[in-house]
């Protein structure tokens, strides 16, 4: 959500800044944003001027009833009246159109950050030739031939598409036996990087949100489509969103309150299930795990300071990172351009890993600074050290990391020779030891 005092007292820089994102109609955006602003600013003008008439007039009431000019008092009455029906009129419309402008503001995404490279999409993205890591180890027999996972996956029968398609439909899987160990050792082995290493707060969040929490971090309205509801048959209306993403329950741990300065940054992690439409998605990696209804990840969200965020940012992404350089896993961080950044972010980092199977590199996390963005969505503030309110604080959430896709990525990387998967020495500790994944 924008500020609407910048937008008004500043209307050409905000009209630039939000042109970078492309593919919008920036001038009309700006224009209507503008004529509601005023509309509701010109009612609210007369309301206060009906309110202080309407006051003034029942105090002459009083004063025509002690002098006993009855007219004067009928007259005056009658007037309050009029006032009152107009008053409520007036409201009425005030509601309307507040609620109309807010609409209009919430449906306009995020300003890039000025050093977020241009573009209109991915083919724009900047590779960050400092953050790139070449993995040290070798598979057995090279990489000219790597099998994709779901090959790797279905032929040690650990990996079941058919009878999940049989229960649930396309784009579910069965996981069993050691790539089921597996899949929980990458969370444990996850959550224990971030708490231990860089400071964050493990939480198991709600797995349903109601409206608020959803609109909070940018998901409603416009992306309404792309998740799943449930609700009671017998009580449509009390809706719940299943979680797309851990960021929006642990986003809205701060929603519609005041922080203390003191006591930021807010690091929390959490290891959940992610429920996700795909409703674009049609066509696009239709085998495999690549892309699913239902995946499991361990998300990063942070609550910050203004003046911190960008810090922030690098060391949200060094977490992320540190999973895939532990587990020695060849990857890149790019920047994303200003036409393929999410709704919410001012600024985001994606980490690609490398998927032989695929030879090409594929998104594995992303990192973003969403500036004020949500903050005021969700009217989440702090407070210095004097008690005065300072402002929107600023939030990030970050992949740390899909658990599904760091899974492929260890079945290709480590494959070898014979389609067993050998186990990266930072995961043996949580799998009990073993040295491989092999069929029985």
């Amino acid at each position: 959500m924008h500020d609407i005092k910048l937008i008004r007292e500043n209307p050409e820089a905000f009209a630039a800044a939000l042109e970078r994102r492309g593919n919008l109609d920036v001038g009309t955006l700006v224009l209507s944003i503008r004529k509601a602003d005023e509309d509701l600013r010109a009612l609210l003008t007369d309301l206060q001027q009906k309110q202080a008439r309407r006051n003034e007039a029942s105090k002459l009431i009083g004063q025509a009833k002690a002098k006993k000019d009855e007219a004067q008092a009928s007259a005056l009455m009658a007037e309050v009246t009029g006032l009152k029906d107009a008053i409520q009129q007036g409201e009425q419309k005030q509601r309307e159109l507040e609620a109309d402008l807010r609409n209009q503001l919430a449906s306009i995404p995020n300003i890039p950050a000025d050093d977020v490279p241009q573009g209109a999409d991915e083919n724009a993205n900047v590779p960050i030739a400092a953050r790139e890591f070449r993995a040290v180890h070798k598979p057995a027999g090279g990489m000219n031939n790597a099998k994709e996972h779901f090959e790797l996956g279905e032929t040690l029968g650990m990996m079941d598409f058919e009878r999940a398609a049989k229960v649930s439909g396309a784009r579910f899987v069965y996981l069993k036996s050691q790539l089921a160990r597996l899949n929980r050792a990458l969370a444990s082995f996850m959550l224990d990087s971030h708490t231990a290493k860089f400071g964050y707060e493990e939480v198991v969040p709600p797995y349903m949100v109601r409206d608020n929490a959803a609109f909070g971090t940018g998901q409603l309205p416009k992306f309404e489509e792309d998740l799943f509801q449930t609700f009671k048959a017998e009580d449509r209306d009390n809706r719940f969103w299943l979680v797309p993403t851990a960021e929006v329950p642990l986003t809205n741990y701060v929603n519609d309150e005041i922080l203390a300065e003191a006591e930021l940054p807010i690091r929390f992690t959490a290891w959940t299930p992610c429920f996700r439409a795909e409703a674009g998605a049609a066509g696009k990696d239709t085998r495999g795990m690549i892309r699913m209804h239902q995946f499991d990840k361990v998300e990063l969200v942070s609550i910050t300071t203004p003046d911190q965020s960008n810090a922030e940012h690098e060391r949200m992404t060094d977490a992320a990172q540190e999973i895939l350089k532990r587990l020695d896993l060849t990857h890149r961080v790019v920047t994303l351009c200003t036409g393929d950044m999410g709704f919410s972010a001012r600024k985001t980092y994606d980490i690609e890993v490398w998927l032989p199977g695929q030879n090409r590199f594929r998104e594995i996390s992303s990192c973003s600074n969403c500036g004020d963005f949500q903050a005021r969505r969700m009217n989440a503030r702090y407070r210095g050290a004097d008690g005065k309110v300072k402002g929107p604080v600023h939030t990030l959430n970050g992949s740390g990391l899909a658990i599904g896709r760091t899974l492929i990525a260890i079945m290709e990387n480590y494959q070898q020779a014979d389609g067993s998967i050998a186990i990266p020495d930072a995961l043996k500790p949580y799998m009990g030891g073993l040295e491989k994944i092999a069929k029985a």
